[in-house]
């Protein structure tokens, strides 16, 4: 399998919401919270302001549920922003793994929570501190639009 590429944080981000699960049965209250926090947010795209937000709670609980399955809990959910970007920024405590791309597996099998998050964000990447792995992704937001770039928006 092959490994998400290894990056900094996203650069200069304010935190808007942050969330801890500790199991997949409150995923239901995660998506909605995303939900209603981004709903009519000023800075998603006005044109495609659906798909944007459908795809932000689509990855936000693919992600989740990797670090809750795979990972150590907590779990932590925040939700950033940053002068263009909305950033999904998703902690767990395993630092003994690295996140990796799911290539061999049938598509019913599962595991391919890091494909959708590359195919619904501008990018996707990783990076560990003392005690947590994030994995993050980057959405759109006025005047952008998806592109899925592996060089990175910043």
């Amino acid at each position: 399998m092959e490994p998400i590429r290894t990056s900094p944080p996203p650069p200069h981000a304010a935190q808007l919401r942050v969330w801890t699960l500790t199991s997949t049965a409150e995923l239901q209250q995660l998506r909605a919270a995303l939900q209603q926090e981004l709903s009519g947010h000023p800075m998603l795209p006005d044109d495609d302001h659906g798909d944007v937000l459908d795809g932000i709670v689509l990855v936000a609980t693919e992600l989740a549920t990797n670090a809750i399955r795979h990972g150590l809990p907590p779990t932590e959910i925040r939700l950033l922003r940053s002068d263009d970007h909305l950033i999904l920024d998703v902690a767990d405590h395993d630092l003994t793994t690295i996140p990796e791309l799911a290539d061999t597996r049938p598509l019913h099998a599962g595991g391919h929570g890091l494909h959708l998050a590359q195919a619904f964000s501008l990018d996707v990447g990783w990076y560990a501190t003392e005690d947590t792995k994030h994995i993050w992704a980057i959405f759109p937001t006025q005047g952008e639009s998806r592109v899925g770039s592996a060089a990175g928006p910043w």
